[in-house]
């Protein structure tokens, strides 16, 4: 049996903090998930967390992008106060990072607002996020954020018409 000093953690913890990172994105966008592999995508996400900071080179970015998965993990799963909670910690992370980051964050914000039928915050942190999409100097990460903030808007709108009726 190999004894613990022919593991290098380090290693591990790169391995797996992408890793998890990225299998729970697989599930995140399959468009019908069993009940175990909800439990599967949220305890991956939350693994890749911890690998993350168990990494020396982790940063604020990699939190901020990490709690952000985390949120709409909990928002994919109707858990609105874990991702209200998740989004709050994104948000934490990433006031220091570029528009394209914390633009993300209040897009988590807006989903679990919205998940917890709160049409004013929702919007505000759409109108917040879609303000900072409009700066992000790289054209493919705009897109792709103003993209997501489009169909995020389109399903609050539906949501809330659908509260209102």
């Amino acid at each position: 049996m190999a004894g613990e000093d022919d593991f290098d953690l380090t290693v591990a913890h790169k391995h797996f903090s992408a890793w998890c990172f990225n299998r729970a994105w697989e599930l995140v966008e399959k468009p019908e998930r069993t009940e175990a592999e909800d439990r599967l995508m949220e305890a991956l996400s939350h693994a890749s967390i911890f690998h993350w900071i168990s990494r020396p080179d982790c940063t604020d970015k990699n939190l901020a992008v990490g709690y952000w998965q985390a949120s709409r993990v909990q928002a994919l799963i109707g858990n609105a106060q874990e991702a209200i909670r998740h989004a709050r910690t994104c948000l934490g992370y990433s006031t220091d990072l570029e528009p394209f980051h914390l633009g993300y964050a209040y897009e988590a914000l807006a989903r679990a607002a919205g998940l917890m039928n709160d049409a004013a915050n929702s919007t505000a942190y759409l109108d917040r996020a879609e303000s900072l999409a409009e700066q992000v100097p790289d054209e493919r990460d705009r897109q792709l954020l103003a993209a997501d903030l489009a169909q995020l808007r389109s399903d609050v709108a539906d949501a809330f018409g659908k509260l209102r009726e």
